[in-house]
């Protein structure tokens, strides 16, 4: 037996919080009532604090596959922009669900095949996409100007050593170091500068002695070391524009599903950094410039950044049995392989014990890939 569902979405937490969410269940179940139809409480769907500008929403998937097992047979929304922002999406989702046997109702706009109806939906969706840009590009636009004058923090979560009051957390005068995280800050930057000293060393150090990660785990990893160690606030300054963000290159492991298109971090350089106010001091500029030469000499010389063998699946390569990330390891004999990492160091795949699986012939691998691809090329059917 088929029966009628309701969707309703807010895109902020605070709009979750003001109870428009709420709002929009009352409507939608009076207007059930005035019909004479009840509705339970399994079709009822909602995302609270979920973008209209993504499909990736949770309550819409559960619609959508419900929709899809030929469940219901309604559904009704208050406006079109609760379904979507983005006219497109609107489209796509409208279409698969009446192609599944699933009519469309929008409280605010009653829909039907008239042209003119049509038309309206269509401008609609278009006004509610331009809303989406103008006020995100306002939004941005303005904390570019709070952050170069200096009444913003260029953070959302204060960097490790820090705190800001609960109350006004991007504050710049609400910020002041937490001594137990500020000294070991100070004793990261000071260690490291020691001779024969490396991030997979701090690492080691750190779990010996107990300390928790900056998210609270056993261990630590190099690239959170590697994180404090190279960001200038720990000399006293805000800087903005360090990174700029772009979609990912490649998915970190091959054994990882895959999910969410994520998106990873460019450096900028630092003439192009903009100092945007000052908060407390944990090192001179000096010690961090020494820290920064030493990161970047170690990296030059770091075994990973041997080029003596090509390898065809250089980063695409990840362990059946832990699941980490393989390394192309080229031995003095000249013998090439893809090890796992959890083999040789443990600790940077945040493992207790080494992996036991066995190194892998890069150039049997490499020609077995080949092989299949140009069987797959030459014989896609």
């Amino acid at each position: 037996m088929k029966t009628t569902a309701i969707y309703v979405r807010v895109s902020t937490d605070r709009q979750a919080q003001a109870q428009t969410i709420e709002q929009q269940l009352e409507r939608l179940k009076a207007h059930l009532e005035t019909e004479g139809e009840t509705l339970s409480a399994e079709n009822i769907f909602r995302d609270d604090g979920y973008s209209g500008a993504s499909l990736n929403r949770p309550g819409l998937d559960q619609l959508r596959d419900r929709v899809r097992r030929s469940v219901l047979n309604r559904v009704i929304i208050t406006s079109p922009d609760r379904l979507a922002r983005n006219y497109v999406h609107q489209m796509v989702l409208i279409e698969e669900l009446e192609r599944a046997g699933c009519s469309v109702e929008f409280l605010d706009r009653p829909m039907s095949q008239d042209p003119h109806d049509q038309l309206l939906l269509q401008i609609r969706g278009a006004v509610a996409e331009y809303e989406r840009v103008l006020i995100a590009e306002r939004m941005r636009r303005g904390r570019q100007l709070r952050l170069r004058s200096g009444t913003m923090l260029p953070w959302t979560l204060p960097p490790y050593g820090y705190r800001s009051a609960p109350d006004c957390p991007r504050d710049p005068s609400s910020v002041h170091i937490e001594p137990a995280e500020g000294a070991i800050v100070r004793e990261l930057f000071a260690q490291y500068l020691r001779d024969k000293e490396t991030l997979l060393s701090l690492a080691k150090h750190l779990l010996s002695l107990g300390l928790p990660s900056p998210r609270g785990k056993p261990r630590w990893s190099a690239a959170s070391l590697r994180g404090i160690l190279t960001n200038p606030v720990y000399t006293g300054r805000l800087h903005i524009g360090r990174t700029r963000s772009r979609p990912a290159r490649i998915r970190r492991s091959a054994t990882h599903p895959l999910g969410k298109p994520a998106r990873g971090q460019d450096a900028t350089p630092p003439e192009q950094w903009e100092i945007a106010g000052a908060v407390p001091a944990l090192i001179t500029q000096e010690e961090f410039e020494r820290v920064q030469a030493k990161l970047a000499l170690n990296k030059k010389q770091a075994a990973r950044n041997n080029k003596a063998h090509r390898y065809l699946l250089r980063a695409l390569v990840s362990c059946g049995a832990c699941q980490s990330a393989c390394i192309s390891r080229t031995t003095n004999r000249g013998q090439s392989y893809y090890a796992c990492r959890c083999l040789s160091q443990p600790n940077y795949s945040l493992h207790d014990q080494r992996c036991r699986s066995r190194y892998v012939p890069a150039d049997q691998l490499d020609a077995i890939v080949w092989k299949d691809l140009c069987e797959l090329m030459l014989q896609p059917e």
